[in-house]
């Protein structure tokens, strides 16, 4: 139950599907004491609509847009289209805290037998507008409800001895009052720790690396605090395992900002390889290094080493002649002859010794075996 009749246009509120028209869905805003709305098919998708009872459903409970609001004919507008996965999220969460809200001060009216809209005229509404909204001044009220209560007061108008009216500032609610509604308050809303679990693996390659690795870890660790204490365990190396608790729930939009967090530390972490050491730290681990001298003895070894394959190549084709000629050494067993030639000149005679190989069933001619002037 809000302070406000009807909703803000452009507005995210919770409805209940009363029944289904011929031109709409007659809709109950639950928020706003189950005041009537209507929504048009027209509104329900942006796609084409085949089945009107797969989009909406008697008695289904949803967040709609609120786009017009006739507040003197009492005539409220409403889009299933137009709401976003934002407005989701934020129409649940703020009608399940309102829920509690007024489930908590419905207790509180009926066990003192109080009026409830007076319970909120006095008490419940002053915490809205001070807090924005009720939930969070009854969260403090668990811990320190006197902080909170205190504060709220009211005028009350009394008729004084003069016979005049004069106005007092008085407390909103009686102790007894007070003291139902801290008791329903603790009851309902005293929080579990939730405890959350992590598991972890931390690598460092540097020579110093464990070093690092517990730095991160002292780190971590100091980013806890009394109420959400970090404790980080080692299972087997490089895998860790990271607990805390808190006293808050973690909704399920929650649990989406945390896996884009990750996400997006991750896609940094690869963009950074951590292996790769920095230029100052390239430099101091080579020392001074002449690039001139370097180049010189890199050409000077090339070519030695060119020399020494020249040397062995030759070496090895030296050897394959002489395999050649000690394989081919029984063809070549040679006769020995003489033979003399004259090349037209008596004065210069020609004397050749030759060898020939006479072959099997060949007979040498006597002219070939003795000098021959021609």
């Amino acid at each position: 139950m809000y302070e406000a009749k009807y909703p803000d246009v452009d507005m995210a509120v919770m409805i209940q599907v009363k029944h289904i028209a011929d031109m709409g869905a007659y809709v109950s805003l639950l928020e706003y004491n189950n005041i009537e709305g209507m929504i048009l098919f027209s509104e329900l998708s942006r796609r084409r609509i085949r089945s009107v009872s797969s989009l909406i459903k008697v008695g289904r409970q949803e967040p709609v847009m609120v786009l017009r609001v006739d507040r003197e004919k009492g005539y409220i507008d409403l889009s299933k289209r137009r709401v976003s996965e934002e407005d989701i999220h934020a129409c649940e969460e703020r009608y399940n805290k309102s829920k509690l809200v007024h489930s908590i001060m419905r207790h509180v009216a009926e066990t003192m037998d109080l009026d409830l809209k007076d319970l909120y005229i006095h008490v419940g509404w002053p915490l809205y507008r001070k807090y924005g909204h009720a939930f969070e001044a009854f969260k403090l009220i668990v811990t320190n409800p006197d902080s909170v209560l205190d504060s709220v007061i009211r005028e009350v108008k009394e008729v004084g001895p003069d016979g005049q009216e004069v106005t007092k500032v008085v407390p909103a609610m009686t102790p007894e009052v007070k003291d139902c509604l801290v008791k329903n308050i603790r009851r309902r809303m005293t929080p579990q720790p939730l405890k959350i679990r992590a598991d972890v693996e931390m690598k460092c390659f540097q020579f110093d690396g464990v070093l690092h690795i517990k730095a991160a870890m002292k780190k971590a660790e100091a980013a806890g605090n009394d109420d959400c204490p970090v404790k980080i365990k080692l299972v087997a190396p490089p895998l860790y395992v990271l607990t805390t608790q808190t006293l808050d729930k973690v909704s399920e939009r929650d649990d989406n900002l945390l896996a884009e967090h990750m996400a997006k530390l991750r896609s940094a972490n690869e963009e950074v390889d951590g292996d790769e050491d920095s230029e100052e730290e390239e430099d101091t681990g080579m020392g001074d290094v002449d690039l001139d001298k370097s180049v010189s003895w890199l050409i000077h070894a090339f070519k030695a080493n060119l020399q020494l394959g020249l040397v062995l190549v030759l070496c090895m084709v030296i050897s394959c002649i002489i395999d050649s000629l000690l394989v081919l050494r029984p063809w070549l067993e040679p006769v020995s002859l003489k033979a003399k030639l004259n090349l037209g000149s008596k004065n210069m005679p020609f004397r050749i010794s030759t060898r020939l190989k006479e072959s099997e069933g060949t007979v040498a001619s006597p002219e070939l075996k003795n000098w021959i002037i021609l």
